[in-house]
């Protein structure tokens, strides 16, 4: 899919010291002045906001920050000499970058009441307009139960694991049994009483026969119908006449207190589907005959001008037994068997438990 990039936003981090929370640039607690530690994860806000400001677009560009390896110094992207020490930056060692953090979640800017003096400041803001104070109070847990309940589902999930392959068991004895069933069989003694066939033999003509294709696919020699325009592939680049459809926007850390906000897009390109007919020999009518005894005819029908006899003929053969259990019929399309079933011979019938005639044996 191909990435296409919506802006950058600014992250924040908690202070492990005294639970502060902090813009992601900023590389000291505002609240009691501790350094950002090298291991530092930033997250984003409930509710982000698109940067505006041209200087901090810039920084958000730039790339992941550089650890100086003589003191440790966090220094921006680009920056060739330590901030803190001097030192050459070279070989120091570039944040982590291209996390995906989570969905981009924005909205109205709403106001909130600050955690300490009550004060209504931007749901947007890090420290309170009024008493300085962070914004931020990190939640803790209202209860347990949720893990209680989370152990519940653990404890239950073998049983469920369970259950189910019990139930896969019982299917397949089940499946295994009816397929058991079906192939034991009981041999009777049966006659023929009489024997029936049928015998059938398409008739063709050219006609006009429709079908749906890509236009460039259609057959130069065919009769043109409605088109429409349908979805004919996907790809990840922009096309003449393709719609652009876009994934839920998500942010990527950059590893400088910023984050990319992108979104994931493909282009369905649509062309012209379109209905079409051409003349093919096609069946419009059945020639049959049918009749009793073990000497079957074809059909000889009249063909009308245009039209011919098809390629495939079918013939179906019935022969009646009677037994002291009762009677029964076997079909069939082998020819020479049905000959062999003249009435009055006898034959071993194969009845599986369910009572059907399976195969029979002269």
């Amino acid at each position: 899919m191909a990435r296409k990039e919506l802006g950058h936003i600014e992250l924040q981090w908690t202070c492990p010291n005294c639970r502060g929370i902090n813009p992601g640039p900023d590389k000291n607690c505002n609240s009691c002045g501790r350094s950002q530690p090298e291991d530092v994860e930033f997250e984003q806000a409930d509710r982000q906001v698109l940067i505006t400001d041209e200087e901090k677009k810039k920084k958000a560009a730039a790339g992941p920050d550089i650890h100086c390896t003589y003191c440790g110094t966090r220094n921006p992207a680009g920056t060739k000499i330590c901030l803190q020490c001097g030192g050459d930056l070279v070989e120091g060692q570039k944040r982590e970058s291209g996390r995906v953090i989570g969905a981009f979640q924005t909205g109205p800017v709403t106001q909130v009441n600050c955690p300490h003096c009550g004060a209504k400041n931007p749901d947007t803001a890090m420290e309170c307009a009024q008493c300085g104070g962070s914004m931020h109070v990190e939640k803790e847990p209202l209860h347990q139960p949720a893990a209680a309940a989370d152990s519940k589902k653990q404890r239950s999930s073998p049983w469920v694991l369970i259950l189910g392959i019990l139930a896969l068991v019982i299917l397949c004895g089940a499946i295994g049994w009816f397929a058991l069933l079906s192939a034991r069989t009981e041999t009777v003694t049966g006659q023929v009483q009489r024997v029936v066939w049928e015998r059938t033999i398409p008739i063709e003509a050219i006609v006009p026969v429709s079908y749906s294709d890509w236009i460039d696919q259609v057959p130069s020699e065919a009769q043109l119908g409605a088109c429409r325009q349908d979805v004919r592939y996907v790809q990840d680049e922009p096309a003449p006449n393709s719609e652009e459809v876009c994934g839920t926007p998500y942010t990527v850390d950059e590893g400088s207190g910023y984050a990319e906000v992108v979104q994931d897009c493909q282009y369905y390109v649509y062309e012209d589907y379109c209905d079409y007919s051409v003349q093919e020999w096609r069946q419009v009518d059945l020639a049959s005959a049918s009749g009793s005894g073990t000497l079957p005819e074809w059909p000889d029908p009249i063909l009308e001008a245009g039209q011919r006899l098809g390629s495939t003929q079918n013939e179906t053969f019935v022969i009646y037994f009677s037994t002291g259990e009762g009677n029964y019929s076997y079909t069939t399309s082998d020819f020479s068997l049905y000959q062999s079933a003249q009435p009055g011979t006898e034959w071993d019938l194969n009845i599986n438990s369910f009572g059907s005639l399976v195969s029979i044996e002269r």
